[in-house]
């Protein structure tokens, strides 16, 4: 059995994210899904907008997914999570800005030589990220208000 660890935020769940776990998911037999812990994710990206349980919960619901889990808070080594999920490879999103030179470092000092890191492609779509759904919502919202505006002027 091919055990795939996936990592990720996971904040305003959307295909990109489902294309990401169906990857990692085709990589092998069981996939674990790392949910990052609110701090990591004000220390590295932004104020997350839903929690790391209800982010874990919604990641669990998801088809290819068959153990969720949140990962250590950033005072936690990040390869410290490696015994408990045990992965055979990790899969990495496309649009992660993980240097994969330096993940197979750490993975080789600590003797984890043995499991494969595979990047996998991206989705083409145009709402496929986080931050393009927001972007999108921002000047659907700035439009609606132009027109009120402009029509408020008449």
């Amino acid at each position: 059995m091919v055990h795939v660890m996936a990592v990720g935020v996971f904040d305003l769940l959307h295909a990109g994210h489902l294309h990401y776990l169906e990857q990692a998911k085709s990589l092998g037999d069981r996939l674990t899904v790392v949910v990052a812990h609110d701090e990591t994710v004000r220390m590295r990206k932004h104020e997350p907008v839903t929690s790391q349980d209800l982010r874990r919960r919604m990641v669990a619901g998801l088809k290819p997914v068959d153990h969720a889990m949140i990962g250590n808070p950033p005072s936690v080594p990040m390869y410290d999570i490696l015994p408990v999920v045990e992965p055979d490879v990790i899969a990495l999103g496309f649009d992660q800005e993980h240097a994969e030179s330096a993940i197979r470092s750490g993975l080789d000092e600590r003797g984890y030589n043995h499991i494969e890191l595979v990047r996998v492609e991206g989705l083409t779509e145009d709402l496929d990220g986080t931050r393009k759904i927001i972007d999108k919502i921002l000047s659907l919202q700035w439009a609606q208000k132009r027109q009120e505006d402009l029509v408020g002027d008449e």
